[in-house]
């Protein structure tokens, strides 16, 4: 059995810049992933969230 994983881009909410990528399981997570992390560009925690 082998799972597929695929790029994902995620993005401040706040100034649209694209900080981080992460592998995400296809199959598993179908709901887009949301994760408050530090961005650089604000210089402040702030939710990211996927892109597609």
């Amino acid at each position: 059995m082998s799972t597929s994983k695929n790029k994902v881009i995620i993005v401040c909410v706040n100034c649209l810049s694209r900080n981080y990528t992460f592998n995400k399981s296809s199959l598993s997570q179908s709901e887009r992933l949301e994760i408050k992390k530090f961005c650089p560009t604000c210089n402040t925690h702030v939710l990211h969230k996927e892109t597609r």
